[in-house]
């Protein structure tokens, strides 16, 4: 942690939804003209996609089908803790961009499914924005989490979670739904002992739960609208926030615990700015107070 360099976090899994949870921080940045450092935790993939498929058989050739994304084995840790220990000091540290597309591509000029070169990050910015899978991680060796100074967690209702993954990797990237439910399958050890932990350890989470029947996600026509839902958004310390204001600006939203309050589901942008947007500010003015 760091008053003078501080640290976002957004963690949870595929197909959770950190990337809308993205899109809000960026909004918040550029309205507060805000500038973010900006890292992708797939840039911290151990291997490139053609190289992992040579893992995951190798793997499966000894009898590991639990091979994954998730565990530590596919992932740089190490590096991820150094980046974040090195931006807490001194405002750098080092990254890369994973390329998911051809639109990608086109932009970072390296092929889909590589990496471009390590480069140098953060010079001049205001804090680090860091969004993926492992923001609050801990195993014996690293401790990702403690050197975070907001982490937030994207965990939605576990059948919710597979619904949004087997669309997405459908319609967007062509697999099947055999291959989808394949991945799930393999990823769950991995999950159980590094993704889901990290939700004890985060600031803020917010969780989607459908009030619409999700019970078999295999065969789940739709994904549950965001007016089909409740966001669960549960406070690790409750001290200092404003919950009878909250309650007054997001409407029909209720408190189910004195750290936890549910909101509607299509107000999830407009609760994360309000939530959020002070949080932030509040880093801010802290930053600019050390100096």
């Amino acid at each position: 942690m760091s008053a003078r360099h501080p640290i976002i976090a957004v963690t949870g899994s595929s197909g959770a939804g950190t990337t809308t949870v993205k899109t809000t921080f960026e909004w918040i940045f550029r309205r507060e003209m805000i500038d973010a450092a900006i890292v992708e935790g797939d840039a911290f993939h151990r291997y490139d996609r053609l190289a992992m498929r040579e893992k995951m058989q190798e793997a499966e050739g000894v009898g590991n089908r639990n091979f994954s994304h998730f565990g530590p084995g596919s992932n740089l840790f190490g590096e991820l803790e150094e980046l974040f220990r090195s931006y807490a000091l001194s405002g750098r540290g080092r990254s890369r961009t994973y390329v998911h597309d051809a639109e990608e591509a086109a932009r970072c000029g390296s092929e889909p499914g590589t990496f471009t070169p390590w480069t140098e990050i953060g010079e001049g910015s205001d804090l680090l924005f860091y969004e993926g899978l492992h923001g609050a991680v801990k195993t014996e060796e690293h401790d990702v989490a403690k050197h975070v100074d907001l982490l937030v967690g994207v965990a939605p209702s576990i059948n919710l979670e597979w619904i949004q993954k087997l669309h997405r990797d459908r319609s967007r990237r062509g697999y099947s739904t055999e291959a989808v439910v394949d991945t799930i399958l393999r990823r769950m050890p991995d999950y159980v002992n590094y993704i889901a932990p990290q939700f004890s350890r985060t600031h803020i989470n917010f969780q989607r739960v459908p009030t619409v029947d999700t019970s078999n996600p295999f065969i789940a026509k739709d994904i549950p609208t965001a007016d089909e839902s409740f966001l669960i958004i549960r406070f690790a310390n409750p001290k200092g926030i404003d919950f009878p204001y909250l309650l007054s600006m997001i409407h029909d939203s209720f408190m189910s615990r004195p750290n936890t309050l549910v909101v509607p589901g299509g107000k999830l942008p407009l609760a994360m700015q309000i939530i959020l947007t002070p949080l932030i500010l509040r880093m801010i003015d802290t930053k600019k107070r050390a100096y």
